[in-house]
């Protein structure tokens, strides 16, 4: 395997293993990640989603009444489909959203308080609230007010909710009965209970929050969600709230204010067309009753009776004649109604009748397109003003079809009159060939011709205003409910698998972060691998760290650190089976202080010393000792005493162990002030050359490498240089002096040794092996 992905495989391995050595850590961010999850959870309110479905739909009102239909086609519901988008905007429009809050007086809420939380109540209220004030100042009040219900006929009001946890600030608190007038800085109001309510029990908190209509619209309007698919009549409304019942409500109201407007929408034209029908009829009335009046008044003063026996006088001709006289006179007769409703700039509405029974289809077109774009004007402006370029862009279009309707009309009056003119010529041609008709007989048919083209005429508009009747009662919504406002029982909101998924992503990144962040930015020792990585020198083992009640080890002891020793022994001995000497030479040193030097080299003199071989322990740091502390030795002389005192001998320095006849010790004695000139002292040499005649190992406690050039001086004695390195303690950059004295070979037989290692990257130093026959056993453990 290439030494690329072995690199690459130790380190992934490595950085698991760092991970997973912190376990408990991270099971504890974990567990407060779920607990936050959980209050989270626990102190929100839950929304709820309403959805409701409705489809745009064309009129068709009164289909079986024929001549009706053409009056639909004309602008009452016609068969092009609405637009959608635009009827979206109308669906959301403010003054929609504003009749509903007005209705379902949203602008009033009810909450039942706790400690930490509070509930809305809408359906069923525990207090009822009324005003003596005009509906207009209550919808822009923006209050709160808070009411603790002391008894069935007592409650106590104030402006700050004192049921709050954390509310620090004070309030006027005052006590009031049911269905008494209170005065407030707003009004005067009474609340009255609903007894039997949920919250209405004494002791309960509840918040009654007044806010202006035109807020609560706003709010409304970004809430409610209207959606379309392309292609598609079919509209998608949705709204969330805190209560189901009020979503379904809220939604279903918006449905039926939006139809209410397209009905008075429509309504709207046939009113204008009733309109124009009743005023021609009013004058058509007069004109027939001045005809009628003329023709009695000429029977009159000419004894002119029984004139149906005289019939027979009337050529077939001038009977079809005067038919088409009649209808041709009545086209036009429309066509100047119509051009006169035109030209008439005082009428309340824009609209113009829908086909008043002139045969030009291109006319009735005309009048139905004009009419679609003034209602579609007029609904854009109840949300706009006349600057909208919408507004300008439909003007410009109603204006061009005014004129184009109007031109035609015109066309039609000219060819009518044309018509009526030869009609009328070829009528006197027929009359002058009845040569024996009396005179006053033809003043008769001429009154009498008049008067059935003003009777035609009026019983036709009598015909249409009922027709107009009948429509106005039968306009139909422009949306059909598919389906009515539902509400799932789950709630939308919060999401628990989200959040809980959340806080366990959560939990789980900031403690791995945390660990990767120190880790990085970690520059300590901590194990064998980092001692290899910066030091090329063979490594003897490593000492775990202890519980810090035994400073030394002793003879019979199963603990890891003794297990240590023994192994660093043995390697020891490996090391050392070529150097072909009686005695053996150890020194111990370190870079600097507080690296466990001292508690190494006493711990391995013992190790030495429990396997029966003569073991002297020097004490070469005179600077800064130690051994006697871990020994628990009271000399008053030691090396330096020897070195500086010919006098002394090494008998005279060298202390006796108690209970360990193989151990002997000459600590450090006096701290003198040259130590490196001292240890320059041929008297050391002297020391070294008798000790070795004596004992099997020399152990030597040296000063630290990095600080002070003492432990230098006397290194040829060596045979072996262990180099102590403290884990979680030494900076992995102070390392390069102990890597310098291996390169340069200043420090013989160089090995290094991890002192104080511990459960890292989840490996355990499990020395020892066997039962230790005095290790208690844990209350769960059985005895075998």
């Amino acid at each position: 395997m290439p030494q690329n992905s072995v690199a690459n495989k130790d380190t992934i391995i490595s950085l698991i293993e760092l991970y997973l050595s912190k376990w408990k850590f991270i099971i504890f961010c974990l567990i407060i990640a779920l607990s936050i999850a959980f209050l989270k959870i626990r102190y929100s309110t839950n929304i709820y989603q309403a959805n409701a479905t409705i489809k745009l739909k064309e009129d068709e009102n009164s289909r079986n009444l024929s001549e009706l239909s053409a009056l639909q086609s004309g602008g009452l519901g016609g068969s092009a489909l609405p637009n959608v988008l635009d009827e979206i905007e109308i669906i959301k429009s403010r003054s929609i959203i504003t009749k509903v809050v007005e209705e379902l007086k949203l602008n009033t809420t009810f909450y039942l308080t706790g400690k930490v939380k509070k509930e809305e109540i809408y359906s069923n209220p525990p207090l009822n609230i009324n005003f003596f004030m005009a509906d207009s100042i209550v919808e822009n009040i923006s209050k709160s007010l808070y009411i603790k219900i002391l008894s069935a006929q007592k409650y106590e009001l104030s402006n700050i909710d004192y049921n709050k946890l954390l509310e620090f600030n004070d309030g006027e608190r005052t006590t009031h009965s049911f269905g008494e007038k209170v005065k407030s800085s707003f009004g005067e109001f009474v609340l009255t209970p609903n007894l039997g309510t949920y919250g209405s029990t004494p002791g309960s908190h509840i918040e009654i929050s007044l806010r202006p209509v035109h807020s609560v619209t706003e709010s409304y309007l970004a809430n409610i969600n209207v959606s379309t698919t392309d292609k598609s009549n079919v509209i998608n409304l949705s709204l969330k709230e805190a209560i189901k019942e009020k979503a379904r409500l809220i939604l279903n109201k918006v449905i039926e204010k939006y139809n209410e407007d397209v009905i008075n929408d429509k309504e709207k034209i046939v009113q204008t067309t009733t309109d124009f029908i009743t005023n021609r009829l009013q004058v058509v009335s007069n004109e027939l009753e001045q005809v009628d009046f003329t023709a009695e008044s000429l029977q009159k003063d000419n004894r002119l009776t029984a004139l149906g026996s005289q019939s027979n006088i009337f050529l077939e001709s001038e009977r079809q004649t005067e038919a088409q006289i009649n209808q041709t006179s009545t086209q036009l007769q429309l066509a100047e109604f119509m051009s006169d409703r035109l030209e008439d700039n005082n009428s309340d509405t824009d609209l113009l009748p829908a086909d008043i029974g002139l045969t030009d289809s291109n006319v009735s077109q005309i009048t139905n397109q004009y009419n679609e774009l003034v209602l579609q004007r007029d609904r854009i402006l109840k949300n706009s003003s006349n600057k909208n370029p919408t507004v300008v862009n439909l003007n410009n279009q109603i204006n061009a079809l005014k004129n184009n309707l109007n031109q035609s009309i015109e066309n039609i009056k000219s060819s009518n009159q044309i018509t009526l003119n030869n009609l009328n010529r070829e009528n006197s041609r027929i009359r002058g060939q009845i040569y024996s008709a009396p005179t006053k007989e033809r003043q008769f048919r001429d009154i009498k011709r008049q008067q059935d083209i003003k009777e035609s005429l009026y019983l036709y508009l009598l015909q249409k205003r009922e027709e107009t009747a009948i429509t106005l009662g039968m306009s139909s919504a422009n949306a059909k409910v598919v389906d009515l406002a539902y509400a799932s029982d789950s709630p939308v909101a919060p999401n628990r698998q989200i959040i809980y998924l959340a806080s366990i992503l959560i939990g789980l990144f900031i403690p791995v972060s945390l660990i990767y962040a120190q880790d990085l930015i970690d520059n300590k020792i901590h194990t064998k691998e980092d001692v290899q990585r910066l030091i090329k020198a063979p490594f003897i083992g490593d000492i775990p760290k202890g519980d810090g009640k035994l400073k030394v080890v002793s003879k019979v002891d199963y603990s890891p650190r003794a297990e240590a020793f023994r192994i660093i022994r043995t390697n020891i001995d490996f090391m050392l089976q070529k150097v072909d000497v009686h005695c053996k030479t150890i020194f111990v040193t370190s870079t600097t202080a507080q690296e466990g030097k001292s508690h190494t080299t006493t711990n391995l003199a013992s190790s030495f010393s429990f396997s029966e071989k003569k073991v002297l322990l020097i004490e070469t740091d005179i600077r800064v000792p130690r051994v006697n502390d871990y020994l628990n030795i009271k000399a008053s002389k030691g090396l330096t005493d020897y070195i500086s005192d010919k006098s002394l001998s090494v008998e005279d320095v060298t202390v006796k162990i108690k209970d360990n006849p193989f151990l002997d010790v000459i600590p450090s004695g006096t701290i003198p002030p040259n130590p490196a000139e001292l240890l320059m002292s041929n008297r050391v040499n002297d020391l070294f050359e008798k000790a070795k005649t004596e004992y099997d190992y020399i152990v030597v406690d040296t000063a630290a490498v990095g600080l002070v050039t003492d432990t230098l001086l006397i290194s040829d004695h060596a045979d072996i240089f262990i180099y102590v390195v403290s884990a979680n303690n030494i900076d992995k950059r102070q390392l390069h002096i102990a890597q310098t004295m291996y390169e340069e070979k200043r420090l013989p037989n160089m090995v290094t040794l991890l002192n104080g290692s511990v459960k890292r990257n989840g490996y355990g130093y499990g020395y020892g092996y066997g039962n230790n026959p005095n290790r208690k056993k844990k209350w769960y453990q059985f005895k075998k």
